[in-house]
């Protein structure tokens, strides 16, 4: 096993747990990486020392890869995994040299990011009630969920997991804001309109009258249990169908649209970066190409010569 013959891997997976705080999903995924370099290693070069390890055991590892059809966009995943644990081994003192100073990351073509046309979100409002309820059930409360659910998603941009754990005291009223905890347990502060604030009071009220409803986040289900993942990808996907063809329909483009629709209406690449929670302004900047389609068609329409 290669825990077994490379300890370093169990203290690294350790760091990004308890000290980079990384999320549980992130961690399983980096385990799987690492574990995956270093069979092969043992496999193909009978499991090498740490510092004997050089960029040609990589690039033999990713030529296998390659040959058996995996993505570049994979392929660049698992590069980064490993140049996060090596420059970790030289941070300790492990190593002298990372061998993935001359390792290349492939290409990959950068897909735009889908998102959900203004008059398609203000279409999800026109829906009857009863195609808002979730695919198990289409009681009152759901449904009211359901309509929450949809509103914040698009009104401030959080993922998925910062959605099903938003805390109910993290709620500002009196100053119309929400914090979110993102990715690495970074708090972030989110302004959000008043037609939302009353949204939540209302739900709040009518939460109140379910038993034993958790109050410590924010949505739970008509049992008061906290929502979960799979619960808002159903609901997402469900309402987002009736209102566009987009192919994309989870929460995830949801975070798109709000970003898109800022960007598009003008709002600095910096701030969709905060309100995001990006770590870097690279991440955000993949949603001003919506802003200079739409600058072209602007072009096209007004300019003689164009």
């Amino acid at each position: 096993m290669p825990h077994t013959r490379y300890p370093q891997i169990k203290v690294f997976l350790q760091y990004l747990t308890f000290e980079k705080r990384y999320s549980r999903h992130t961690v399983i995924s980096y385990q799987n990486d690492l574990e995956q370099f270093f069979q092969f290693l043992i496999s193909q070069f009978d499991g090498p020392a740490l510092t004997a390890i050089s960029p040609i055991f990589i690039r033999s590892w990713l030529a296998e890869m390659r040959s058996d059809g995996i993505s570049p966009k994979t392929l660049n995943r698992k590069i980064s995994a490993l140049k996060s644990f090596f420059k970790y081994q030289l941070k300790l003192g492990n190593i002298v040299q990372s061998p993935m100073g001359t390792v290349i990351s492939p290409r990959v073509k950068k897909r735009l990011p889908a998102f959900v046309r203004k008059e398609e979100m203000e279409a999800i409002k026109a829906l009857p009630k009863a195609e808002v309820g979730s695919a198990f059930e289409k009681d009152a409360f759901t449904t009211l969920t359901n309509d929450l659910l949809m509103d914040i998603l698009y009104q401030t941009g959080i993922r998925v997991a910062e959605l099903v754990g938003l805390k109910q005291k993290h709620i500002d009223k009196a100053n119309s804001h929400v914090k979110v905890l993102g990715k690495g347990n970074k708090e972030r502060i989110i302004p959000i309109a008043n037609t939302l604030i009353t949204s939540i009071e209302n739900y709040l009220a009518q939460k109140q009258a379910i038993e034993n409803a958790d109050t410590s986040v924010l949505l739970v289900t008509k049992k008061g249990k906290p929502l979960y993942p799979k619960y808002a990808y159903l609901v997402t996907q469900r309402i987002l169908s009736q209102v566009t063809t987009q192919q994309k329909k989870s929460p995830h483009i949801l975070r798109h649209t709000f970003a898109t629709h800022l960007t598009n209406n003008g709002a600095d690449l910096n701030a969709v970066k905060e309100l995001l929670g990006h770590s870097s302004l690279a991440a955000t900047q993949v949603y001003t190409h919506n802003t200079i389609d739409k600058l072209k068609d602007i072009y096209k329409k007004a300019h003689p010569k164009a």
